[in-house]
């Protein structure tokens, strides 16, 4: 048996007296695309932040395909395939939308830096092949258009997307992705969930924190619901609507 691509075992984060997030345990299997839900307060970002060790956890440990994340910085967790978004969109201001997809390959460039400082053969292949992936992600979510924008001038929503795709330069294994549709209009949310779907089809496993329970129902393999720090509820969506433990915890579920 193969390992899951994230298993989170006994998480605990406490902050001083508040325990934001109280011993949690869950797995997500390679492929697989996961939604992880929950009232206002309920710990979901806490949580990514403990596996991603932003704020390592105060109890537990996660592991990414076997191998366990404890006390590894946010660049070598990256380096192992385990790329994050932010809550609030982060774009690098002062740079285009192109360079800001771009940025998004440091770790895998293979060019030394002097090869890039003095532009020779190598380095210039490789930057012709990653500006053309770049250029590629963005027609996939209609940015091609604005690759020379200044990436801050773009509606939050657009930053959004950018920050999805600026992960996928980092070629990822899975994506943890929080609120990607906070801000999308219901036609951007319809092409949200299509690139989600064809991302996690393309093999990179999905686990994403989200308060759009119709996106949540319409693309999740499996829902993990949060409530006060605690796991309340585990399934696929046809199991996790009509549990009344979640209808308690989350009230306004939709249906």
């Amino acid at each position: 048996m193969t390992a899951p691509a994230l298993e989170v075992a006994n998480v605990s984060r406490r902050f001083g007296g508040v325990l934001a997030v109280d011993d949690v345990s869950f797995s997500i299997a390679e492929g697989g695309l996961s939604a992880l839900i929950g009232p206002n307060g309920a710990g979901k970002t806490t949580l990514f932040n403990a596996i991603t060790n932003l704020f390592p956890p105060t109890g537990g440990e996660a592991r990414f395909f076997g191998q366990p994340l404890t006390g590894l910085d946010g660049h070598r967790v990256a380096r192992l395939g385990l790329v994050r978004t932010f809550q609030t969109a982060r774009v690098f201001p002062g740079m285009t939308v192109l360079e800001n997809v771009l940025a998004g390959a440091h770790l895998h460039a293979r060019a030394h830096p002097l090869a890039q400082m003095f532009r020779l053969p190598g380095a210039r292949a490789e930057e012709r092949g990653l500006r053309h992936k770049a250029r590629a992600l963005l027609e996939l979510v209609g940015l091609d258009g604005f690759a020379e924008t200044a990436a801050t001038d773009l509606p939050m929503g657009a930053q959004k997307n950018l920050e999805v795709i600026r992960a996928l330069m980092a070629r990822p294994r899975m994506l943890l992705l929080d609120e990607p549709a906070a801000g999308l209009n219901d036609s951007e949310t319809a092409e949200l969930a299509a690139l989600l779907t064809a991302i996690r089809d393309n093999g990179v496993t999905i686990m994403v924190v989200e308060h759009n329970m119709s996106l949540v129902m319409g693309i999740a393999d499996q829902v993990i619901v949060l409530d006060a720090g605690k796991l309340v509820a585990l399934g696929p969506p046809s199991f996790i609507q009509g549990d009344p433990r979640v209808i308690e915890a989350y009230v306004g579920l939709e249906s």
